[in-house]
C-alpha cells in the first residue's frame, strides 16, 4: 500500500494521466488494426486456457519495492498470446485477466488503495509492450526462419526487448511520482529487478506455447501450463522454507548472542551445558573475570568499560580452538568450556590466556584523547568428567568458587582443581 500526502496530489494526477494515456493508446492500437488474426473458436479456446492459468499463477507473483511503491512481476505469457492472437486479441485477454486479478484482490482484501486505477496501467502497458513484440515477430521471423534455432534466437531477443520496454514504462511512472530522479537510478532499478534466468524462462516458455498454439495442441498447452505452475509452486515453497529457516536462525542467533561482545550469552551457555550433560566427556570449566573492573568504570566511564569488556572477550576467544566455547555469563564475567584436553593441557592453556590478557592493552577514547588501558584477570578452573560425579551446572558453580579463591589470593591468578584425582587439593598459579 502506498500512502500520499497533500503535497503528492500533482504527481499522482500526472501518474493517472500517464496510466490513461497508455490505456487509450492501447485501445487505439488494438481496435485500429482491425479484427482478430485467428479464427474466433480457436481464439476463445486459447483465451480461456491463458486466462485460467494466468489467474492461477497470479498468487505466485513476486512483489518488489522501489522506494514507497511496490510492483508485481513474474513470468508473463502475454508475449506468446500477443504474437498468436494479435493486438486486439491481446487487449481482450489483458482486460479480462487484469480485472480478474483486481476483483480477486478486492474480494480477498489484499488490493491497494489505487488497485483499480493501476489496472488500467497494467492493461495499457502490457498491450503496448506485447503488441510491439507482435510486430517485431512479424518482421523478424522471415529473417531468421532459415537459420538453425532462428525461432528461439528471435524469442530470446523479443523477451529482452519487451522486458526493457516494460521497465521503461515502469521507470517513467516512478519518475513522474518522484521515486526515480535520474537515468542512472532508472538503469539501476532495471538491473536490480531482472536476471538472465527469468528472461530465459520467459523466452522459452512463450516460445513453446506459441508453437503449440499454432498447431492447436491444446492438451500440450495445458500440460505446459500445469508443469510451469507446479515448478513455480515448488520453487516458491522451497524458497519460503529457506527464508523461514534463515529468519528463525537469525532470531535464534540474536537471542543467544551478547549484544556488546558478539559472543554467545548466558542463555546459550545454559543450552550448551544441557547438551553436554549427555556426553559424559572430560571438560574443563573456567570462570574468568576482569580484576578491579569497577575502578576502570570509576576512573574513566562506562563506554571505556564496555571497550575493555570487548577487548577481554576477544582475547579469550583468540586462544580457543573450534571445539571450545566462550560465553559472557554476566557483567565482566566470562565462562569457558574447554574440551578434548587433558587436565595439564587445560592448566597450560588458561595460564597462557592469563598472560595474554596481562601483556595486552586496549586503546580507548577518553576526554578527546587516546589512552592505553591494561588489565589483569583471575580464573577458576574445574576439570571433571561430565555426570560421573558432577553435572555441567555444578561444575560451573565449583569453577566460580575457584575464581573467588583466585581473587582472595591477590588476583591475576589461576586456581584449579582436578575432580578425576580426588585426592589432589586445590592449587593456584
Amino acid at each position: 500500500m502506498v500512502e500520499f500526502g497533500k503535497g503528492d496530489f500533482l504527481p499522482m494526477l500526472k501518474a493517472r494521466l500517464y496510466d490513461f494515456t497508455l490505456f487509450f493508446t492501447a485501445v487505439a492500437v488494438a481496435f485500429g488494426l482491425g479484427a482478430l488474426t485467428i479464427d474466433n473458436n480457436i481464439f476463445f479456446i486459447a483465451l480461456f486456457i491463458y486466462w485460467l492459468f494466468s489467474s492461477l499463477y497470479n498468487h505466485l507473483r513476486i512483489t518488489a519495492k522501489n522506494g514507497t511503491l511496490k510492483f508485481d512481476y513474474g513470468i508473463s505469457y502475454s508475449l506468446s498470446f500477443g504474437i498468436f492472437a494479435g493486438p486486439l486479441g491481446l487487449f481482450i485477454f489483458e482486460t479480462i485477466f487484469r480485472f480478474t486479478v483486481y476483483f480477486s484482490r478486492k474480494s480477498s482484501k489484499t488490493a491497494d488503495d489505487d488497485e483499480f486505477w493501476d489496472t488500467f496501467y497494467n492493461i495499457g502497458a502490457h498491450v503496448l509492450i506485447y503488441s510491439i513484440g507482435y510486430f517485431l515477430f512479424q518482421l523478424g521471423y522471415p529473417l531468421v526462419e532459415s537459420i538453425p534455432f532462428g525461432f528461439w534466437i528471435l524469442m530470446c531477443i523479443l523477451a529482452v526487448t519487451t522486458t526493457l520496454i516494460s521497465y521503461t514504462f515502469l521507470s517513467t511512472a516512478f519518475y513522474i511520482l518522484g521515486e526515480i530522479k535520474s537515468l542512472q537510478e532508472a538503469i539501476k532499478f532495471s538491473k536490480e529487478s531482472n536476471n538472465w534466468l527469468d528472461l530465459g524462462k520467459t523466452a522459452f516458455t512463450n516460445g513453446l506455447l506459441l508453437l503449440l498454439l499454432e498447431e492447436q495442441r491444446w492438451e500440450m498447452v495445458v500440460g505446459l501450463f500445469i508443469l510451469n505452475y507446479l515448478v513455480s509452486r515448488s520453487f516458491q515453497s522451497k524458497s519460503q522454507s529457506i527464508q523461514n529457516k534463515i529468519e528463525r536462525d537469525k532470531f535464534e542467533q540474536m537471542a543467544y548472542t551478547d549484544f556488546l561482545t558478539g559472543i554467545p550469552n548466558r542463555a546459550y551457555m545454559d543450552k550448551k551445558m544441557f547438551e553436554l550433560n549427555h556426553t559424559g566427556e572430560k571438560v574443563g570449566i573456567v570462570v574468568a573475570d576482569i580484576d578491579k573492573f569497577k575502578l576502570i568504570n570509576d576512573s574513566y566511564n562506562h563506554a571505556v568499560g564496555d571497550r575493555v569488556i570487548q577487548h577481554f572477550a576477544h582475547t579469550l576467544k583468540s586462544f580457543l580452538s573450534e571445539d571450545d566455547y566462550v560465553f559472557r555469563s554476566g557483567g565482566e564475567e566470562f565462562t569457558l568450556i574447554l574440551r578434548n584436553k587433558s587436565f595439564s593441557e587445560n592448566i597450560d592453556l588458561v595460564e597462557k590466556i592469563r598472560q595474554g590478557v596481562e601483556l595486552s592493552s586496549v586503546e580507548v577514547d577518553y576526554q578527546s584523547e587516546k589512552h592505553a588501558v591494561s588489565i589483569t584477570s583471575s580464573f577458576g578452573l574445574y576439570y571433571f568428567k561430565v555426570n560421573q560425579y558432577t553435572s555441567m551446572e555444578k561444575g560451573y558453580i565449583f569453577a566460580d568458587q575457584l575464581l573467588l579463591q583466585s581473587k582472595e589470593l591477590g588476583k591475576n591468578k589461576v586456581t584449579f582443581k582436578d575432580e578425576l584425582s580426588r585426592n589432589v587439593p586445590v592449587n593456584a598459579m
